[in-house]
């Protein structure tokens, strides 16, 4: 039986189509072909690679392991934009539909917590998760290392057979299965049509899997 959600943040809670995501991928390129000096295809090409192995969870994890990078500040400071934001607005519906569910709900993300509040906040549903878990908390190694899910799952007091995890990325859904967990994958566009495991389209579905044993 499902006794706790977690949720991952960005293009999970809120649609991809405001485009939030792009932005900071945008600003990541920029940051790395300024800061090292790399061709922008180049940059482009191993970022789309991260996006689809298993060998880094993030950008900022590779540019640490791969160019001993460790001004995380900088980093930050230069990806991150306050005006991201604008494009949120309080989603009554999602709000209603959350507060139908009475289990323990946490967000687990690969940004940071600022990050994350802000989005909460415009989506005004900041009040419905426990916690926060976002990759400072996972001393930069967020998912889909197994060290992520578990501690944010000690944290929650639950195990991963009793808790239901929504992510957009296939590999971060994989992640947590590969624990003996339940998950699903954030397919809003069907771009995923040939993955295994089950799909949903709209946050509002999981309403059908929260009895998944």
């Amino acid at each position: 039986m499902i006794t706790h959600l977690l949720f991952d943040l960005d293009n999970t809670l809120y649609s991809s189509r405001y485009g939030l995501e792009d932005n900071v991928s945008q600003r990541i390129n920029d940051f790395i072909v300024e800061v090292f000096d790399m061709p922008r295809p180049e940059v482009e090409k191993i970022r789309l690679d991260i996006t689809q192995d298993h060998k880094y969870g993030t950008t900022l994890e590779w540019l640490m392991a791969e160019k001993g990078f460790s001004d995380i500040e900088a980093y930050y400071g230069a990806v991150n934009s306050v005006n991201d934001y604008d494009c949120l607005s309080p989603d009554p519906e999602l709000d209603d539909f959350l507060t139908a569910i009475s289990l323990p709900k946490a967000v687990l993300t690969n940004s940071r917590v600022d990050h994350a509040e802000r989005v909460l906040a415009k989506l005004g549903i900041r009040g419905h998760f426990n916690h926060i878990f976002d990759i400072g908390f996972n001393n930069y190694k967020g998912k889909p290392w197994k060290e992520a899910y578990l501690r944010a799952l000690e944290t929650m007091g639950t195990k991963p057979e009793t808790c239901l995890f929504i992510d957009d990325y296939t590999k971060f859904v994989d992640g947590f299965l590969a624990l003996g967990g339940k998950a699903l994958l954030m397919d809003e566009f069907d771009q995923h049509p040939d993955y295994p495991h089950p799909r949903i389209k709209d946050i509002r579905e999981i309403d059908r899997y929260i009895m998944m044993r």
